[in-house]
């Protein structure tokens, strides 16, 4: 297995690896180091447990951006099956940074539609680091419509910074894509379920999060802007100080969003995070995919599309001053 690269808050978790991983090269046959490997270990799960049952807004962000976090065609391959990816937009091009295709997850036929960011300098450069293209959310609605067509439930996995920002995607009309994409799914009569697996950042993630169900994984966030943009906008500069700053303020980890109805749940990940254990976070997120489409099947499609608008329209907390009189 590959090393798993640390965080810079993982500094006394990577030293007591580093110190386990010594330790099991050496013989075992003496009682003395097989039980200095065994207390390392509790100790090391011990370290982990109490760390990541209490990281930061700005930890938690760290965590969703891991080098080795699974992506959208690692899930793809943990989780569903003869998935076949459909290409093109019918008008411009392919965003590789948005895919979809039809799959089959357990005994259901799906659409699947997701972001990729990509895991080597090229395939990152190929997918735009999974920041989507206005050519990508109209290939991701039209497929969303033909799965309506046919009466297929979407799954939708999100994992993106945003949007891609550059001319030519504005030029080609990035914010009125992402906005009819919003007011299609909306309407869409098929059951919807959105996770988010990484980064949910902007309007780039809701441009595939409008759902009759939305989720988000336990080290994953969700937000309006990502802290280092918040950072820039109200500190003007974004560095060690003001970004853990942005990500606190911004309440975008799952116990604010769950708190607020903005999302529907939050799902735990393994100890240390999705990356340390892949084949079992695939498991819990199947498992939590199919338990919602299968309540989903069973709300008939008039009042399912109630709940979704009386979902979207009641989300969020707010107070309004009202004027002495």
């Amino acid at each position: 297995m590959a090393r798993i690269p640390p965080l810079a808050f993982e500094t006394e978790i990577h030293e007591k690896e580093e110190a386990l991983e010594k330790l099991e090269a050496l013989s075992e046959s003496s009682p003395a180091i097989i039980e200095s490997i065994r207390q390392i270990r509790k100790d090391l799960h011990a370290m982990r447990k109490e760390k990541y049952s209490n990281l930061t807004a700005w930890e938690t962000v760290l965590v969703s951006r891991h080098s080795m976090r699974p992506q959208f065609l690692d899930y793809v391959d943990l989780i569903f099956e003869d998935f076949v990816e459909l290409h093109g937009d019918r008008a411009f091009g392919d965003d590789q940074a948005l895919r979809c295709g039809f799959a089959r997850l357990g005994d259901r036929k799906i659409m699947l539609v997701g972001h990729h960011k990509g895991r080597n300098l090229q395939e990152r450069q190929k997918c735009f680091y999974g920041c989507a293209h206005p050519e990508g959310y109209r290939k991701a609605l039209n497929r969303m419509k033909t799965a309506a067509k046919f009466g297929l439930p979407i799954v939708c996995l999100i994992d993106t910074p945003g949007a891609f920002p550059g001319i030519g995607a504005e030029e080609r009309g990035q914010a009125q894509l992402i906005a009819t994409s919003i007011l299609e799914m909306s309407r869409i009569e098929t059951p919807i379920v959105c996770v988010v697996i990484g980064e949910g950042g902007s309007g780039g993630a809701l441009g595939i999060g409008i759902g009759d169900r939305i989720g988000m994984l336990a080290n994953s966030y969700y937000s309006v802007i990502s802290p280092e943009g918040c950072a820039g906008i109200l500190w003007k500069i974004a560095n060690e100080e003001t970004r853990p700053k942005a990500a606190e303020a911004l309440r975008l980890t799952g116990k604010y969003l769950r708190a607020m109805n903005v999302v529907d749940d939050v799902i735990v990940e393994p100890l240390g995070g999705a990356h340390r254990n892949p084949r079992e976070m695939g498991a819990t997120l199947k498992t939590w995919l199919i338990r919602h489409l299968r309540e989903l099947e069973a709300i008939p499609i008039p009042e399912m599309m109630d709940q979704r608008y009386g979902k979207f329209r009641n989300m969020g907390q707010f107070t309004r001053d009202v004027p002495a009189q």
